[in-house]
């Protein structure tokens, strides 16, 4: 079973800011960095890191070949990363002392996807695999279509939310991961009872996951809830928190583990990744978070 994430890679210049920026300001850094980054990328090494066969499809500059070297390393299959010579995704990160991130993010080669790359890449898929998509790339509608036609479960992380998410075929969707804002503005509801009613009553076709911070997380399946507190942890950086979430979760999860205990490694895993700086080098691997529970078990 395989995991084919279509999915941004990006490189993130993180801020260490005493408060974020406010308009008309300038603002000094205390500390500045240049890491590997991006919603896919990020999800494609929780996915690894956790025991997954992971295949990343995507795009990078080719002067940033380094980076697809290093989701390798991670052990991420990137035999569909593609090197163009569009300027790579990228995102500026601020953040706070409280670990809290505000992001501006810029596409570049990530909305390079094309639709032969999807057909390629879900060429010789299995009908065990998953598909996941975020929507920092293009090609999305498209890439669920085909991943549906070929009888494969589709994963979807509306991250960042926009109005173009509510024009993709939701019922193509297995499995709906969001947080709050995303939640509410693809339900129209503004309070967490009504947005999980909502999901209830028009998403009986698929799983939804609501994640609510340091609250913790709730999952619909067949009309059914399940909820799952958050660990108490003194967080440094949020930043890649939710994707290492989904990475630990979907790993367990598409490989048939009960869908508590997935959501409990899940939690885990972003537990562990909050008490650390950056995105993508703050994933734990798997027998950090095997310790993590055995000592915080539930």
């Amino acid at each position: 079973m395989a995991i084919i994430n279509f999915g941004s890679i990006n490189i993130d210049h993180v801020y260490q800011v005493d408060h974020f920026v406010t308009p008309g300001e300038t603002l000094a850094s205390n500390h500045y960095q240049t890491l590997l980054g991006g919603k896919g990328a990020n999800q494609s090494i929780a996915l690894a890191m956790a025991g997954a066969d992971v295949r990343h499809v995507g795009c990078i500059h080719e002067n940033d070949a380094s980076f697809k070297q290093t989701l390798i390393r991670k052990g991420v299959d990137c035999r569909f990363v593609k090197c163009s010579d569009t300027p790579s995704g990228h995102a500026i990160i601020q953040v706070t002392p409280s670990g809290e991130n505000a992001i501006v993010l810029f596409g570049g080669a990530n909305q390079t996807i094309t639709e032969k790359m999807v057909e390629h890449a879900l060429d010789d898929a299995k009908s065990s695999d998953w598909v996941l998509m975020q929507n920092e790339t293009s090609c999305i509608k498209e890439a669920m279509q085909q991943a549906k036609k070929k009888g494969l479960k589709v994963a979807f992380n509306p991250a960042p939310m926009s109005e173009s998410v509510k024009a993709l075929p939701y019922n193509c969707i297995d499995l709906l991961i969001v947080n709050e804002t995303e939640a509410a503005a693809i339900t129209g509801e503004s309070e967490i009872d009504a947005i999980l009613n909502h999901f209830t009553e028009k998403w009986g076709h698929a799983r939804v996951i609501v994640t609510l911070g340091k609250v913790g997380v709730v999952m619909l399946q067949k009309g059914e809830r399940t909820e799952v507190k958050a660990f108490s942890v003194e967080a440094i950086d949020t930043t890649a928190a939710g994707d290492c979430f989904i990475g630990y979760f979907l790993s367990a999860f598409a490989s048939h583990a009960d869908a508590r205990q997935a959501l409990i490694r899940g939690c885990a895993a972003s537990a562990i990744a909050v008490t650390r700086e950056g995105a993508a080098q703050s994933i734990p691997e798997e027998k950090e978070v095997d310790r993590f529970l055995a000592k915080h078990s539930r």
